[in-house]
């Protein structure tokens, strides 16, 4: 089997279910997390094939979350697994693939199982960090608000997207996830990414504190 001929068709797969997204686990997420999982990979070992095949499939259930609730890592693994037996792909390497999709999620805690597992966890939660994670925070809420008001839905692990004020809670929601993350990152390589990233969100958070702060 032909690694960048599976890689393109599950690009493709991953493209086509999350056409309608409207979250921040769009297309250009999964891509910038393929990418930074290859960077880390690059310093820190582990089979790239695995790595990759789960950054590509680790939020492919989020639809599915949006539409029914629960998770959408359980989702993912899933589906992932019904999409690479559909590939031929051996048994050990899609359960490898599936194990790290279903211990990616930063808000369930878990302890990835393999290095692999432990670069699509750091990956995922770096881009969670500095410019794109300010974007993106932003945007899940205004999504997330918007979701409720049209289907009742509400995502339980993400109460702060509902706050009265949007200001509070994302302050609150950057107390919760961002400023948390330094203390997960299970590799070098991802700390010393995350450095930088945490600085310009600090940067950040004090120019909207003097310009929302009434004198």
């Amino acid at each position: 089997m032909c690694l960048m001929d599976l890689i393109d068709r599950t690009r493709e797969f991953v493209a086509g279910v999350l056409a309608d997204e409207p979250s921040s686990h769009e297309m250009s997420h999964i891509e910038r997390v393929e990418s930074t999982c290859m960077n880390i990979q690059a310093e820190e070992g582990g089979d790239l094939r695995v790595i990759r095949l789960a950054a590509l499939l680790h939020d492919v259930g989020v639809v599915r979350e949006h539409r029914e609730g629960g998770d959408h890592a359980d989702y993912s693994a899933e589906i992932a697994r019904d999409f690479l037996l559909s590939e031929g792909m051996d048994a050990p390497t899609i359960d490898h693939v599936v194990s790290c999709i279903r211990t990616h999620r930063f808000s369930r805690g878990y302890k990835a199982e393999s290095l692999e597992g432990r670069i699509l966890q750091d990956a995922d939660r770096i881009d969670a960090l500095g410019a794109i994670g300010i974007f993106r925070a932003v945007m899940s809420m205004g999504a997330l608000r918007c979701l409720k008001h049209a289907s009742g839905v509400e995502k339980t692990s993400s109460k702060n997207a509902y706050a009265e004020d949007p200001l509070d809670g994302f302050a609150e929601y950057m107390e919760m996830k961002p400023f948390k993350i330094m203390n997960r990152l299970n590799t070098a390589a991802a700390r010393e990414i995350a450095e930088d990233r945490l600085k310009i969100m600090h940067q950040y958070l004090d120019a909207l504190e003097d310009e929302t702060s009434f004198r």
